[in-house]
């Protein structure tokens, strides 16, 4: 039985495709996960949760379920041989609240691992469940600012965000099974306790007209009724950002309904029905003491800030936007150096972008060769919904709709294809605009170059008064034939320019 301190980088391993096993063993559910390789944005190949509430009547006994104990020890064996299957190393417990609360908490660990001495359990202090929480979602969320809610069975761990760096942490004993005992499922006591509870957090006033980050299975939970209810076009939890008065009515209708309402309300995960009217309570809670004016849910936590520990300094330093485009076509890319050629390419057509705007071209010039492999006919739509759909946890909802529009268009979509709709819904005008034009652009590109930067160096775009000239270096391969010509027309249009060609 090992205690975790905040800067162990246990079982370094060489770069490649090795993997690594955490098991996540709270309150309420255990749950494994097994990554692959190394990654800024960590890749998922195995994810299993069984929802066992090992907390449950631990306020009154002091104690872990005795049944509770019997299955959890049931599913780590299970575990362990998912684990020694698929060949990962290291395989680690996470052991949070529940486990370190109980009288009988170190015992059980104990026993497991006498029984399993292949598991390498972790008790997690509180505030190293909130660094890791924290740290998780930083790695999708880099510059996140304001406060880290992280909702388990046994605790709520508090995180002041500044602008991507950890502050002030606390750890509250309101889980959602935790406080559902404390109160004797009466909601009103419960309501009284939280309040009590946020008054010695003074440092959640700070996050006043900032973000309030939501992780945790119960708050994911609120997150997926939501979605379902208001019909969004993006079915995703991770980055799904609602305003402070959206989410204020949306925990204020939970909370207030009965079992059976909330059991007919659409996208109701059937084994969170118990918990939802106290995630409801904690996050109207939370609203109240915080100020905050948006509120973004997070499906990074825990595990994910374990595995960012494991990464290399220089990994966990990549922008995880970029990374998420490089990883999509690694292994598909015809030519590694032809992206950041394009990005100077296209430089000219867009002076005045801003640095966020500048990234979501760069990643767009990573991504633009992801359908070269697949079926001329259907290259548009699978680029699309590859892009949109991505596990990359770097990705925005806002990024996500650009680029997977940016791909259609590079593939020459028709404009008012209906599979298009999600990604339109999510953006505005001007980032509609900017995505067809740099889509049409990068079809250009490749009409030009054969996906080669050896082509597309003997070619050029400029802007000058009402014209868009492209230049052609002589004898280097290039010409403007009809799709060209074609091409540069439909691009020149959507600058409201006039199309030319130049010999160089």
């Amino acid at each position: 039985m090992d205690q975790m301190t905040s800067d162990e980088r246990p079982y370094r391993l060489e770069r490649g495709t090795a993997r690594r096993a955490v098991v996540d063993l709270g309150s309420n559910s255990v749950r494994l996960v097994i990554y692959e390789g190394e990654a800024r944005n960590p890749v998922q190949i195995f994810n299993e949760k069984a929802v066992l509430r090992l907390a449950k009547g631990m306020t009154r006994t002091g104690r872990l379920d005795n049944d509770a104990m019997l299955q959890t020890e049931t599913v780590l064996r299970r575990y362990a041989a998912i684990v020694r299957a698929m060949g990962a190393a290291p395989f680690e417990v996470l052991a949070t609240s529940a486990v370190r609360d109980a009288e009988n908490g170190a015992e059980f660990v104990e026993l497991m691992t006498e029984r399993l001495p292949d598991m390498r359990v972790h008790i997690l202090s509180g505030e190293q469940e909130a660094a890791l929480s924290a740290e998780g979602v930083l790695c999708g969320i880099p510059g996140a600012d304001g406060v880290l809610a992280d909702l388990g069975g046994g605790s709520l761990e508090l995180v002041r965000l500044n602008a991507g760096r950890v502050g002030e942490a606390a750890t509250l004993p309101v889980g959602v099974i935790r406080l559902a005992d404390r109160s004797g499922g009466d909601l009103l006591k419960a309501r009284a306790i939280v309040t009590a509870e946020l008054e010695h957090t003074p440092f959640i006033a700070e996050a006043a007209g900032r973000d309030l980050y939501l992780s945790g299975g119960a708050f994911r939970a609120l997150a997926r009724i939501h979605i379902a209810q208001t019909g969004y076009p993006l079915n995703m939890v991770h980055h799904y950002t609602i305003g402070r008065e959206e989410a204020r009515d949306l925990a204020g209708v939970i909370s207030e309904a009965g079992r059976k309402l909330i059991e007919r309300m659409p996208g109701v995960p059937r084994r969170r029905i118990e918990d939802l009217p106290y995630a409801a309570l904690i996050l109207r809670r939370l609203l109240r003491a915080s100020g905050v004016n948006r509120v973004v849910f997070s499906a990074n936590g825990l595990r994910e800030g374990w595995f960012s520990r494991m990464m290399p300094a220089d990994v966990r330093g990549e922008d995880p936007l970029l990374a998420a485009g490089r990883d999509l076509t690694r292994g598909i890319l015809r030519d590694a150096n032809l992206p950041p050629a394009l990005v100077t390419w296209t430089n000219p057509l867009f002076p005045a972008e801003t640095g966020p705007q500048r990234r979501l071209r760069e990643a767009a010039c990573w991504l633009s060769d992801l359908g070269s492999h697949e079926h001329p006919e259907y290259r548009a739509e699978q680029a699309f919904l590859r892009v949109l759909r991505q596990p990359g946890i770097g990705l925005d909802h806002h990024a996500r709709a650009f680029l997977a529009l940016t791909m259609a268009l590079r593939y020459e979509a028709a404009p008012d294809s209906p599979f298009l709709s999600p990604a339109r819904s999510l953006l505005d005008m001007h980032a509609t605009r900017r995505a067809e034009t740099l889509g049409i652009a990068l079809r250009l590109a490749y009409t030009l170059s054969a996906g080669t930067p050896q082509l597309l160096s003997g070619t050029t775009l400029t802007i000058a008064p009402g014209r868009l000239i492209l230049g052609l270096a002589e004898a280097n391969g290039v010409f403007a034939g009809d799709s060209v010509l074609r091409r540069l027309d439909r691009l020149a249009q959507m600058l409201g320019l006039e199309a030319e060609t130049e010999r160089q």
